[in-house]
């Protein structure tokens, strides 16, 4: 069987350039009517950031997964709870796929900053503490932020999450040294 994951995407700036697909549930439908493909989706445990709350969004989470979406992955997070409450709201909502954890280690201030603006992603306290600590010193912020990573994927796997996804932005040294970390604990 093959995969696809199934995104909206951004939009542009200048707005939607045709309507074809307003929603990912839109793009779903549609692939699920052409193919037989396994369809992998996105979802948010900060919140999207155009939904009007987390009962809204959740709902059309569920609008995705009744279409056809059969696993997800979540944005970036960097605050586990915000996970778990998740998790919650998608059992409460009848979501029964499974729904891997989106963690990102930081490397830099500003790439993480303009990020979590993008997809409305809350930075912790502790986090927001350590990139202002290292933020002068490139090599002590990306380790922090590969200890920190570590520390969620460590508690998530603790937890038994269905599965890490790691944004990693083309770094194999960050790639290498997470997967390093955790090698044992899979």
């Amino acid at each position: 069987m093959e995969n696809v994951l199934a995104l909206r995407g951004d939009l542009p700036a200048d707005g939607r350039p045709n309507n074809d697909f307003p929603f990912a549930s839109d793009l779903v439908t549609a692939i699920k009517r052409e193919s037989d493909l396994n369809i992998l989706g996105a979802c948010y445990p900060d919140v999207h950031p155009e939904a009007d709350n987390c009962v809204v969004d959740v709902q059309h989470l569920k609008e995705k997964v009744d279409a056809g979406v059969s696993q997800l992955i979540t944005q970036l997070f960097f605050e586990n709870g915000h996970y778990y409450n998740f998790l919650e709201r998608c059992e409460l909502a009848g979501i029964k796929v499974p729904i891997q954890a989106g963690i990102m280690s930081v490397i830099n201030e500003r790439q993480i900053a303009k990020m979590a603006t993008m997809g409305g992603v809350g930075l912790p306290p502790k986090f927001l503490k350590m990139m202002h600590h290292y933020q002068d010193n490139k090599i002590a912020m990306r380790d922090a932020g590969i200890a920190y990573a570590v520390d969620q994927i460590v508690d998530l796997l603790s937890e038994g999450v269905d599965g890490i996804h790691l944004y990693t932005m083309d770094n194999p040294v960050v790639t290498q040294r997470i997967c390093s970390a955790i090698k044992t604990l899979i």
